[in-house]
């Protein structure tokens, strides 16, 4: 069975109370949300949720969004928050989940809004007329500017060197400022603190060299 078709998973994002139904009716107004005001961290493509939930639980004071296009994936997120809930003994109220396409981010979060956005392991689109596709396109970056506050960040991993390399050129391209990038984020410096995604244990089990880069705009 396909993830994506997973049955009954559209009826539980509908009932669970960490799941955001209508998020652009809360555009701008994220920290009512969450009852305090505390950074917004986003991740776009959270697959099954371990990284964010992950962070979330290590983070208190940091109010994290999963965004997700499938259900089906995106109840696993709330399958993992779950799990993490009974280790702790107490909910993680820091946590929301949001189903909808990354193109409608800007629908849904207002200028200067959120202070990071996490991008891991995300669909590389091959061809090159998809390339605006591609979570890290200009065309993207030009949304994830009218988001990020000041000093936002993007920190971006994946196993794909071509789409490593694009990406890199698109943080040039659109006058963003690479802090830091390494084509073997394991045995680099960049690699402390570092929360591996689902993809990334795969991956890298198989000997594959995971790729990270972080870029802000400061410079906007």
């Amino acid at each position: 069975m396909r993830l994506r078709n997973v049955k009954g998973a559209k009826e539980a994002m509908v009932e669970s109370p960490y799941v955001v139904v209508e998020p652009k009716e809360y555009k701008g107004r994220w920290n009512e949300v969450f009852q305090n005001s505390n950074p917004i961290f986003i991740e776009v493509g959270m697959g099954k949720g371990n990284f964010i939930t992950t962070l979330a639980k290590q983070n208190p004071d940091i109010n994290y969004i999963g965004i997700e296009k499938y259900s089906s994936v995106l109840i696993r997120g709330l399958e993992k928050r779950e799990e993490v809930e009974k280790e702790l003994g107490h909910t993680l109220n820091n946590l929301m989940f949001i189903r909808m396409d990354a193109e409608e981010i800007e629908e849904v979060f207002e200028k200067n809004e959120v202070s990071r956005i996490y991008l891991n392991f995300s669909d590389p689109w091959p061809k090159d007329r998809h390339a605006k596709r591609r979570l890290t396109s200009t065309t993207f970056l030009a949304r994830y500017h009218n988001i990020l506050k000041p000093d936002g960040v993007i920190e971006f991993k994946t196993d794909n060197v071509s789409l490593f390399h694009f990406s890199l050129e698109s943080v040039k391209e659109a006058g963003w400022n690479l802090v830091a990038s390494t084509e073997d984020l394991h045995h680099s410096d960049m690699n402390e603190g570092n929360v591996m995604t689902e993809y990334e244990k795969k991956f890298s089990s198989m000997g594959n060299p995971i790729c990270k880069l972080i870029c802000n705009r400061s410079c906007f």
